[in-house]
């Protein structure tokens, strides 16, 4: 595989977070026992910004107890910070009702997508697309596929690419996208 020399409109990503748990039981339901997790300085330090057009978009997920940390990933990554454009809220993969997560201080259940923008905004497509999406949690970190939707949705048919992608690239999920991460065929290399 080659480096890629491709530029991105939309970057999605959901960073593999180095999570700090307060003890050994949090430790063992931990992002480390599900996949490969990496610093802030790491992720820091990936040259995001040689995949950006010079107008491009971040959407990036990010838990509540790191949102200091989303948020200044994002800046380092040359990208200004403008909203939240999602919030998934959680529900049992069994019945309609509110999962109630892990959580030190409330049980925590929403996971929310930052929206940055570096350069102009670029041109958004449909007015209607909601914030707010309540969907059933699938496998650890796995995401719900209508966000991507929402996203094409949002900014069309443009350059897209999926960061620290986890789901398998055979369910046919990422069909427009390029895809990068440890637990999918990647279409592209970070140099």
């Amino acid at each position: 595989m080659t480096v890629n020399r491709k530029k991105y409109d939309i970057i999605y990503a959901d960073p593999p977070w180095h999570f700090k748990v307060w003890s050994k039981k949090g430790a063992g339901r931990s992002a480390e026992n599900h996949y490969l997790t990496q610093s802030g300085e790491f992720l820091k330090g990936m040259k995001i910004q040689t995949l950006c057009k010079p107008d491009c978009v971040l959407l990036m997920w990010a838990t509540f107890p790191c949102l200091e940390q989303a948020l200044e990933l994002g800046k380092s990554w040359g990208f200004t910070y403008k909203t939240v454009a999602f919030t998934w809220v959680k529900t049992n993969k069994s019945n309609d009702k509110t999962f109630a997560g892990m959580g030190y201080y409330t049980r925590a259940n929403a996971e929310i997508v930052l929206l940055f923008t570096k350069g102009k905004a670029i041109t958004r497509q449909a007015r209607d697309v909601p914030q707010v999406l309540i969907s059933s949690r699938g496998k650890h970190s796995e995401k719900p596929d209508e966000i991507r939707k929402r996203i094409v949705r949002l900014f069309g048919e443009v350059d897209r690419l999926e960061l620290f992608a986890r789901q398998g690239s055979s369910e046919n999920i990422f069909e427009g996208w390029d895809v990068f991460g440890n637990e999918v065929d990647n279409s592209i290399e970070i140099p």
